[in-house]
């Protein structure tokens, strides 16, 4: 099983790379077939199998997830955008982009409320689907740890009270209407102007979206002592008057002092496990009492997390002078 999540991992990302080109035409389950070496029916029922939806119904909601971003971010004419996502005509771009999100292309051009857009399948998400990074594979890279000030920011998110991590996190949300990890994500892709974003032109499905924790009293109580919610959601700037999706919430985040503890590029698969030991490590061993700082567990405070493997793991915690 553990090389079908490989290949549908290979299939979402040729997926995304056609789409950015404009090819539809390699992306068909007849070229796909030929170059996995799997029939048709094969690689369908694989992918619904492990994605839980049809390809061709997952095809089609990553080419509108692109082409909405061109439609919000860029001048071109949506005629233009309608033929280079593959679509015969405006009306049938049109009517395809109203089935999905409920809003006109024009409409949303002229007022880009926060959508549900379908994010990338993850088939190697370990917190979610118990599978990918367990082994205790050394890794070259050290825990690096600096002081950083960070400006204030908006920060939009859910959060909860009583969950313990991410999947506990995940599990207990999706019990809420709306809240689920595919709804949360999907709104959150389609927001403009994330501060941690990096596709701009791209439906990046992630990018600029984050775990926190957040110093309150009823939260519950982490392995540091300290009481607090984690949440999900992006850092927006400070000047952001976009609409807020009616599951979420906003907060002001001020200007504040910060401890990051960093650590580069991993192999997800086999060093996830071995990197976040550094991780807890570095953070248990600091001698906050040498470096003149201390945790700051104001309520309100934010601690921010990053996982993205291909780029680093951070810990980034709230701290004040001592």
């Amino acid at each position: 099983m553990s090389e079908w999540y490989s290949l549908v991992q290979t299939i979402v990302e040729e997926i995304d790379t056609c789409i950015k080109k404009c090819n539809d035409e390699t992306i068909t389950l007849s070229s796909l077939s030929q170059k996995l070496g799997y029939s048709e029916f094969y690689i369908s029922r694989k992918f619904i199998e492990i994605s839980g939806m049809h390809f061709r119904d997952y095809l089609r909601q990553r080419t509108l997830a692109f082409a909405l971003k061109e439609v919000r971010d860029s001048s071109k004419s949506l005629l233009e955008i309608a033929l280079d996502y593959g679509f015969g005509s405006h009306e049938a771009f049109s009517r395809s982009f109203k089935d999905a999100y409920g809003i006109t292309p024009s409409e949303y051009r002229r007022n880009p409320v926060p959508v549900v857009l379908r994010t990338i399948i993850k088939p190697f998400d370990c917190y979610l689907i118990s599978i990918g990074g367990t082994s205790m594979e050394n890794t070259a890279n050290d825990v690096k740890v600096y002081f950083v000030t960070i400006p204030a920011h908006k920060y939009l998110h859910i959060r909860n009270y009583e969950s313990n991590g991410y999947w506990d996190f995940w599990q207990k949300q999706s019990q809420i209407p709306g809240q689920d990890c595919e709804t949360i994500c999907g709104l959150l892709d389609s927001i403009q102007g994330k501060l941690d974003d990096q596709g701009g032109d791209e439906a990046n499905s992630g990018s600029g979206q984050i775990m926190a924790y957040i110093n309150e009293p009823t939260g519950r109580i982490c392995s540091w002592g300290i009481p607090l919610a984690e949440s999900y959601g992006v850092r927006l700037p400070v000047d952001y008057c976009g609409e807020i999706p009616e599951q979420m919430q906003m907060m002001d985040v001020p200007e504040g002092e910060y401890i990051v503890f960093e650590h580069g590029p991993f192999n997800f698969q086999t060093q996830n496990q071995s990197v976040e030991q550094k991780m807890e490590e570095a953070m248990k061993n600091f001698d906050y009492s040498a470096s003149g700082y201390c945790l700051d567990t104001t309520q309100g405070r934010v601690f921010y997390f990053y996982h993205d493997p291909e780029r680093f793991w951070k810990y980034i915690r709230p701290v004040k002078k001592l």
